[in-house]
């Protein structure tokens, strides 16, 4: 029985993590969230895991009282996390923590000697360069989450690795595919918020509706798969039926199709290399009909351009310009900037931070707070 610690247990990846585990009989040694302290309680007392995390330490005391008639340990804070994260029986860390909270976990269980599921986008994207060395270092696993990269790691499967041509991410487009930049700037809050296919957080709903996430699961997939960005294309695919494919030196292409259901990649993620029936609904072609394919407009979605611009000009910019976008989409969702200014804020940071270099976690700390603090500045 394979032994499971979830980090953001009561978001929509880690309920849903908690349900592939609750069906395949995956024992749940720990769980952890940012604040919901009514949800992580239910499921403590479902699961009875040996340690509860609360990332918000004013929710700590509160939890801790909740559970005070049970044997569990509840901690809080980063420092809970990390505890988790490294705990001796962990047999792999899903971590699906939303934003730069994830990274430090991450890299904790990696230093532990735990495989990760991964589903944090920003623990590489702002710290690629030291997951990847400290994973191969430690001959630890990352499996990604995300229904993209999950699907690349499927379909590399059995081929050899020298002989990948490139990879081929796959984008619904969000709700606003076809807009125009005019017509950005008059989209509300509750427009952005309705994803055409998926039912997730707020934030990685924004980035959906900005292209951003699509930029972030580029410069994930350099990390995962060790590519050059040049070796990555986008393709907006509205149906999300295609979770994305790989190109070989023959030109043939191998892709992965499912429903859009994101227990499937977590269930891989979790079972690797096993298949086994997955609680969704099976997919029936016939059923779409037609698959459709066309290229993205990165001159009207900044956020996109921005995000390659950066892989490629490498350093502290990928951390530089999440940062930016995190702060940018949290005053978008508190109602102090408009949704086109997203995109402009997170291109501006661009251009005004010189190249620095990421060999270190405190490093990749500093450049997440020049970029905090910049953008700030910029919405007073």
């Amino acid at each position: 029985m394979k032994k499971v610690a979830i980090l953001g247990s009561t978001g929509s990846i880690g309920t849903q993590s908690v349900e592939v585990c609750e069906k395949h009989g995956l024992e749940i040694t720990a769980l952890a969230a940012h604040s919901s302290i009514e949800l992580l309680e239910k499921q403590a007392r479902k699961f009875k895991p040996k340690y509860v995390g609360i990332y918000r330490e004013d929710k700590y005391k509160e939890l801790k009282e909740r559970l005070a008639d049970t044997e569990i340990k509840v901690l809080c804070g980063m420092e809970g996390l990390c505890e988790i994260a490294a705990m001796k029986d962990n047999d792999i860390v899903l971590n699906s923590v939303v934003g730069m909270v994830g990274l430090l976990p991450t890299l904790t269980a990696i230093e532990a000697g735990k495989d990760v599921a991964l589903a944090n986008k920003e623990t590489l994207v702002a710290g690629g360069t030291l997951v990847t060395a400290l994973a191969k270092k430690k001959g630890v696993t990352i499996y990604p989450v995300d229904s993209e990269h999950s699907a690349i790691f499927q379909c590399l499967q059995g081929n050899k690795r020298e002989q990948l041509n490139k990879i081929i991410l796959t984008a619904s487009g969000g709700p606003f595919y076809g807009y125009s930049y005019e017509q950005l700037k008059s989209v509300t809050k509750a427009d952005a918020l309705k994803h055409p296919n998926w039912d997730m957080g707020n934030k990685i709903t924004i980035d959906s509706a900005t292209l951003m996430n699509k930029g972030l699961e580029f410069i994930e997939a350099k990390w995962l798969f060790d590519l050059d960005p040049d070796q990555i294309e986008i393709v907006v695919h509205r149906q999300s039926v295609i979770h994305s494919a790989v190109e070989y030196k023959d030109f043939a292409v191998i892709a992965q199709l499912g429903v859009p259901d994101m227990k499937i990649p977590i269930q891989y993620s979790l079972l690797y290399p096993e298949r086994v029936e997955c609680p969704t609904k099976p997919l029936s072609l016939t059923d779409y009909g037609t698959l459709t394919f066309d290229k993205p407009d990165y001159e009207t979605f900044k956020c996109l351009s921005a995000a390659i611009e950066a892989i490629s000009r490498g350093g502290a910019y990928p951390c530089l310009v999440n940062s930016a976008n995190e702060e940018a989409v949290r005053a978008f969702l508190n109602n102090e900037i408009q949704f086109i200014k997203i995109g402009e804020i997170v291109s501006s940071i661009l251009d005004k931070f010189p190249k620095t270099e990421i060999s270190s976690y405190e490093e990749v700390v500093a450049a997440d707070k020049l970029a905090r603090e910049y953008v700030r500045g910029l919405i007073k």
